[in-house]
């Protein structure tokens, strides 16, 4: 063999397989196994690249967790639209393109989560469930963020942070306290309708498969004409629904606190994908005197007799993610990521979380959460937005003049988009007040709602609500049951009897509905093992 023959040969063995591992940087990694260290014991030197780049990030690998909705699964799949809206089509309420065509398919990603607890916390805990769905249109991101209930504990957002401080653990404890819980609830009335449905069964879906989702809040569609709609949206699993009394969740949670992830991820790799259909409740966009609520309101349902949903297509998921971080734990959701078609009501909730979502994502995720492929549309983007953490790209046109970073410009700097439908223009008249809205009504809903309960629903929420209510404070009980009997007599009735019989003794610092959560500590040390030192 030749000198040139043995060299050749010698960088064919040296070339990198493509299963090499790398740093960062892309040098390979001849030794993943140990530091480089003065002698094999020790000490290290400042100078290990790639121990220090490999631990460095480590210690990052986590974004700050979710402050809501921090426990999450998700997938990826489709949306195909109908064409109509019921028996009509869908252009005579709104120009938005993806319902436009029937069998017109718009790629999706959903993230379903629950709410008050962190990111391994197990999927049977008493809690409302989110419900988000991201839906890449050829107009850019569409975020449809909700959860698996219809409606929610408050009305107006700054309310919102005081919620959520209330139904997490004790900031001294770090304990979840039903107290607390109902401490907020009791003075808020507003929550009865809510707290009504968290406390039945349909408090703990049974998985995510097979739970409803909801926008929640009250949007509105825009047509061609620039007429707008109010809208309501739902959305209703072909799986059916399923809904576990607090027993069967403690059962479940005692063998696997994944229980909601792994079934979403198996059904989906056997080929069993998920559906849902999505509907439509419309209104007028006026303030209806007529109805005994405010339309805005979000502790309230839209009566289906007066407002019937009207089917505008269907979701299927079939593709689990490649990586959960990557995908999952960076989707960022908004409820102001809106295609045109598609606008804001004046829902107080939605114009407080408008700001709060996205805010949140370019705290949590970073400024430029929305350069993530997860995150990202599926389209063309062209901004004059630059810099800020992580940037990678620069969201420049083909023949933008890159020296022109904004607008207006006749130096080759991107231009204004035109207006293709007339726009939107609701008229908007009234005082600047802080008050809260006229049409309250905070019980009737909820006693309606109690008398559509099965029995089985109705003696489980009884015995949940007399479970925590019974370690609370008296004055708390006794604002409960006067929101229970007014919202309904046997309601009231059940609740105060139950209340008059039940055991005092015990804490509220436990699960929310967990019976015998307080009796926990001391089971660990009764039922402990005695083991000597090793």
């Amino acid at each position: 063999m030749t000198k040139d023959q043995s060299n050749h040969e010698n960088s064919k063995t040296n070339e990198e397989r493509e299963d090499s591992l790398t740093n960062r940087q892309g040098h390979p990694v001849t030794n993943n196994q140990n530091m480089r260290t003065v002698g094999n014991r020790g000490p290290a030197t400042l100078e290990n690249y790639d121990f220090i780049e490999k631990i460095s990030h480590f210690d990052r690998e986590r974004v700050p967790e979710r402050v809501v909705h921090a426990r999450g699964a998700g997938a990826h799949g489709y949306f195909e639209a109908y064409g109509t809206a019921g028996n009509e089509h869908v252009s005579k309420y709104t120009r938005a393109k993806l319902f436009q065509e029937k069998g017109k398919r718009t790629p999706v990603f959903v993230r379903f989560s629950s709410v008050i607890h962190g990111g391994h916390s197990p999927e049977t805990l008493r809690d409302p469930r989110g419900f988000a769905v991201k839906f890449y249109t050829e107009d850019g991101n569409w975020d449809l963020v909700g959860n698996n209930l219809k409606i929610f504990f408050i009305r107006d957002a700054i309310k919102f942070p005081d919620m959520i401080h209330a139904f997490k653990p004790d900031p001294v404890t770090n304990i979840q306290d039903s107290e607390r819980f109902f401490d907020f609830c009791c003075n808020s009335p507003e929550t009865f309708h809510m707290v009504t449905f968290v406390y039945s069964p349909w408090g703990i879906p049974a998985n995510y498969r097979m739970m409803q989702g909801s926008g929640v809040n009250t949007y509105k569609w825009v047509n061609s004409d620039g007429e707008g709609v109010l809208v309501k949206y739902h959305w209703e699993p072909k799986q059916g629904i399923k809904n576990l009394t607090q027993k069967e969740a403690e059962e479940i949670q005692a063998k696997n606190f994944n229980h909601a992830t792994q079934d979403l991820y198996e059904a989906i790799e056997r080929g069993d994908y998920p559906e849902w259909e999505l509907l439509v409740q419309v209104m007028s966009d006026n303030e209806h005197p007529e109805l005994d609520f405010d339309p805005l309101d979000d502790t309230k349902l839209w009566p289906e007799d007066q407002f019937p949903w009207l089917p505008v297509g269907k979701m299927v998921l079939d593709r689990n993610p490649e990586d959960y971080f990557t995908e999952v734990e960076q989707a960022a959701f908004g409820t102001g990521v809106l295609v045109d078609g598609l606008d804001f009501s004046d829902d107080k909730m939605l114009q407080g979380r408008t700001f709060s979502y996205s805010d949140t994502q370019r705290y949590r995720v970073g400024a430029n959460y929305l350069q993530l492929p997860i995150n990202a549309p599926k389209k063309r983007v062209a901004t004059n937005q630059s810099g800020g953490q992580m940037q990678y790209k620069v969201d420049r046109a083909p023949n933008q003049n890159p020296h022109i970073n904004y607008e207006p410009s006749i130096l080759g700097g991107l231009k204004e988009a035109k207006q293709y439908g007339k726009e939107h223009t609701p008229k908007v008249e009234g005082n600047l007040v802080r008050e809260s809205i006229d049409r309250q009504s905070n019980t009737k809903q909820a006693g309606e709602t109690y008398r559509r309960f099965e029995q089985w629903e109705k003696d489980e929420l009884i015995s949940n609500l007399v479970g925590d209510l019974s370690k609370c404070d008296q004055r708390i009980q006794d604002k409960m049951v006067a929101l229970a009997e007014e919202a309904d007599e046997e309601y009231g009735r059940l609740l105060r009897e139950g209340l008059a019989h039940a055991s005092k003794e015990g804490s509220s610092q436990k699960p929310l509905g967990n019976k015998n959560g307080n009796q926990a500590t001391k089971t660990a040390v009764d039922k402990g093992h005695d083991a000597d030192p090793y």
